[in-house]
């Protein structure tokens, strides 16, 4: 027996195709995109797309085979080493939202009522992957009108896809406009962090829902408001692995992450440097 949420719903999640049909069928913005089982139908999908384009490949952990695709060469190599990467699933092209600001949200869900955990907003753009970038909690840019969609947006796809534990959203904010990018029904590495920083402990009263807790039945769990900071700071192996490209993107490389927490943002960021070993400037 499988507690909290269903296989099927964990695979429902992971497959694109059926993610995307439903996110259309919630009346959830998504980019503009298709699904391509062929090399001949991923070109065809491009040309009616536009590039640059986010691709990606089903049922993969840590954005592995995501890439940013600037033209036809660069998608005609993908595509090959694509099919060899997952050759029974599908490959989703997404037009790449360009400069967008990217944020995640961690939440909990009995598969009737949500929880909001926290929306964490990424410091580095979209098209990073998230295990990669910086994130700021509470959220510093994102105007409140968007922060309510990321809310209402979360409940509706966790109960859609009937999520008993905790899930994990991820979001782009682009012209004015929220984009979903994409949910993984499980535990993320951002967890620890956001029960930290609210002192909210997410994971056990997640695995008393999985045994059939309620969330209204959980006190704990209420509105709150943050008079500090915290940064989440990614760590990399480059010390270890020079030969590795410093350069990010949708690919995860990092093996560690550090928090900071200050009054302050820039203090929190600063500690968040420091504790990742980065050797920060004094002036200029």
């Amino acid at each position: 027996k499988i507690l909290g949420t269903s296989p099927e719903s964990i695979f429902f999640a992971e497959d694109r195709e059926a993610f995307r049909d439903k996110m259309i069928e919630l009346g959830i913005l998504q980019t503009e995109g298709g699904i391509a089982r062929s090399v001949e139908e991923a070109l065809k999908i491009a040309k009616k797309i536009g590039y640059p384009l986010m691709v990606r490949p089903s049922f993969v952990l840590g954005g592995r085979g995501m890439e940013v695709i600037y033209d036809e060469a660069m998608l005609l190599k993908y595509a090959q080493t694509a099919i060899q990467v997952t050759p029974e699933h599908p490959m989703l092209l997404d037009r790449f939202l360009e400069r967008a600001i990217e944020c995640e949200v961690d939440a909990l869900c009995d598969g009737k009522d949500a929880f909001i955990g926290a929306v964490m907003e990424h410091i580095e753009h979209a098209g990073i992957h998230s295990g990669d970038s910086a994130c700021a909690i509470p959220p510093r840019t994102i105007p409140a009108k968007h922060l309510k969609t990321i809310e209402a947006t979360t409940a509706a796809i966790a109960r859609a896809l009937k999520v008993v534990g905790i899930i994990n959203i991820q979001y782009a904010i682009c012209d004015g406009k929220v984009y979903i990018l994409e949910a993984n029904p499980r535990a993320s590495r951002t967890v620890p962090l956001v029960s930290k920083v609210t002192g909210i402990p997410i994971a056990r009263i997640a695995t008393q829902v999985m045994l059939g807790r309620k969330l209204r039945e959980c006190p704990e769990l209420k509105k709150y408001k943050l008079s500090y900071s915290a940064v989440k700071e990614a760590v990399f192996p480059f010390n270890m692995f020079p030969e590795v490209d410093p350069i990010l993107g949708p690919e995860m490389r990092a093996t560690g992450e550090v928090m900071g927490i200050a009054d302050t943002f820039g203090l929190a960021f600063f500690k968040a440097q420091a504790a990742a070993g980065s050797t920060l400037p004094l002036k200029g």
